[in-house]
């Protein structure tokens, strides 16, 4: 009876020790380090993907590596450039999560909204706005991080003119800018050398990577390399006068932006004075300002000032925009 009893101790401790291993292989398989760096691979080449004939690797991907909320998802039309945003902004959420989040920001607003009984119209407004607050921010992110990789790029070049004269070939320049560069440069340059090794031509991996940084002068040095390799001529003499063309330019957007300063502070000024000298006389004389909302040619005033001043926001931000 007591070999019984021992006998079940050892297969009930090695059930447990069998149920431990596989939950955290399926962990592993799902949520590991190996796991997120495949999947950050697979989207990185899906939002890369510039050719419209072909299926995207997004779509290829099998059903088992999406949710059943990304599959759902997956439906819906042009989802593929919500992945390359959240893709160019650095951001490491998932497509599902991030549209969850959107649609329960606004729901939440909306109950909200609803709970304080206010009006039709504001309860509208602030869930539309709550539900697109997070794409506003995937967009600053996106250009704050493209501003990163433009301010990196000059040095990059001369690190791959380096590498070419010292006998490298031009995909070993690329790893070498992937693994000695800073991020968020060295991710975009080391996933184009992963899809030169995997296969891809050099040609198509360089317009993967124009694709999935949609930036000027990235784009000026893939259209460079691709006509050198077409037409010939010295490599590392063209990625030094891109270098310094570049350097050149964010020399003189400084000048310009230091010249415009004065420009875009009048604007700013000039935009929130109507609002900041009504909530004042609002303050002072609540009477003198109700007139505006509660008279019909109040209200028609109102809306032709906001007509205006909407209008004259976008000429002045026109005037101070100069592109280099």
């Amino acid at each position: 009876m007591e070999s019984i009893y021992y006998l079940f101790i050892l297969f009930c401790f090695v059930a447990v020790v069998l149920a431990l291993e596989g939950g955290y292989l399926a962990w592993n398989n799902s949520r590991g380090e190996e796991a997120q760096r495949l999947r950050r691979r697979l989207r990185a080449m899906a939002a890369g993907e510039h050719g419209g004939a072909s299926e995207t690797l997004l779509k290829r991907r099998s059903a088992a590596d999406l949710s059943a909320l990304e599959r759902l998802f997956m439906r819906l039309p042009r989802v593929h450039l919500l992945e390359r945003l959240l893709l160019q902004a650095g951001s490491d959420q998932s497509l599902g999560r991030f549209i969850l989040g959107s649609l329960v920001a606004a729901a939440t607003a909306l109950l909200v909204g609803l709970l304080f009984h206010w009006p039709s119209w504001v309860v509208l407004a602030l869930a539309g706005a709550a539900g697109v607050y997070p794409v506003l921010r995937l967009f600053a992110a996106r250009r704050r991080r493209l501003l990163m990789l433009e301010q990196q790029l000059p040095d990059a070049l001369d690190l791959m003119g380096r590498a070419l004269r010292a006998g490298h070939a031009f995909s070993a320049a690329l790893g070498m800018v992937g693994t000695e560069s800073a991020e968020p440069l060295a991710g975009e340059f080391r996933t184009t050398f992963d899809e030169t090794n995997f296969g891809i031509p050099l040609p198509e991996a360089l317009l993967n990577l124009a694709t999935r940084v949609p930036s000027a002068d990235l784009s000026y040095f893939v259209i460079a390399v691709l006509l050198q390799r077409e037409t010939g001529g010295n490599l590392t003499e063209l990625l030094a006068n891109l270098s310094s063309l570049m350097r050149a330019r964010f020399k003189l957007m400084g000048s310009i932006r230091a010249l415009s300063a004065e420009g875009r502070l009048s604007a700013w000024i000039l935009s929130l004075l109507p609002f900041v000298a009504a909530g004042a006389f609002n303050i002072i004389n609540p009477k003198l300002m109700s007139v505006l909302w509660t008279d019909p040619v109040g209200l028609k005033m109102v809306y032709t000032a906001l007509a205006m001043i909407t209008i004259g926001i976008f000429w002045m931000w026109r005037i101070v925009k100069i592109r280099v």
